[in-house]
């Protein structure tokens, strides 16, 4: 199912079962994919010069 396939439902519910919807979405943890993917990069050393970039930046401010 698609995202727009989902909305087209939700706009066809009564009011009650979108409150329902809308509990039920505000109960999913939308920021552990970030947290996964953020593991995931570091991991395979993706963020490597961006910390090298700021460590040295900060050698020159320090």
């Amino acid at each position: 199912m698609s995202v727009t396939e989902i909305l087209a439902a939700v706009r066809k519910l009564g009011e009650k079962d979108k409150n329902e919807f809308l509990t039920g979405l505000g109960e999913i943890d939308f920021h552990d994919a970030w947290n996964r993917q953020i593991d995931t990069d570091i991991k395979a050393g993706k963020l490597d010069g961006l910390a090298e970039e700021a460590l040295a930046e900060h050698r020159i401010s320090a």
